[in-house]
Formats: structure tokens, sequence, C-alpha cells
């Protein structure tokens, strides 16, 4: 499992489009959330093959602006071949790392 946690400068409905268009996976499922004022809650999943982990891995993306900064979280899992070794060649660190360089030019350091 990868998780990555960063700020945007750009509106969740705007992180979550450029994330549909750019992300070479397989889009499961998105929800988008309206909290009233202006806040919200975007959901989005995808999935994907790895020929070097010889498996599927899931990307769940949550991205919610609620607390007045558009923060994105970027969850990969699954990815792993083994029941008891955790070992995926590193494809759980790139497909949550895809959505730091989607999202690269707006990240807030």
């Amino acid at each position: 499992m990868s998780r990555l946690v960063f700020n945007v400068s750009i509106t969740p409905e705007a992180a979550m489009g450029l994330l549909k268009e750019h992300q070479k996976a397989e889009l499961v499922d998105e929800e988008i959330f309206d909290l009233g004022d202006g806040r919200c809650i975007a959901t989005l999943i995808f999935e994907k093959y790895y020929f070097r982990a010889s498996n599927r891995a899931a990307l769940m993306v949550v991205i919610d602006n609620i607390n007045g900064k558009t923060k994105v979280k970027s969850v990969a899992t699954g990815s792993s071949q083994g029941f008891v070794f955790n070992f995926d060649w590193g494809a759980a660190d790139d497909f949550a790392g895809s959505v730091e360089d989607i999202l690269s030019s707006y990240i807030i350091r």
C-alpha cells in the first residue's frame, strides 16, 4: 500500500477533471458531494493491471476543500501478488505517485 497527501491550488472539481483526463487507468467509480458554501468532497477510484507485480492495483483518490484548502489524498493498494509477502515491485508507489505527477504544477509546498 502507498499513500500520499498534499494540497493543491485548484478546486476539487478542477483536480478531479485533470485526473479523469490524464490518469492512464480504468476509472471504476466517481462521486462528488456538495456540502454547500463552496465546499465539496470528490472521490475517484481507478484500477490498473501491473505486469511486474502480476496483479491488478486499485487507486482511491479523495479530494476535499472542507478546511479552505484543496487537499488530495491518493491511496494505492492491492498490487502485491502474495498472501504472506506484501511485495509489489513498486507498483503501488507508482500508481499513487501518478496523482502527484498529474497535479504537480498545482501542488502547494
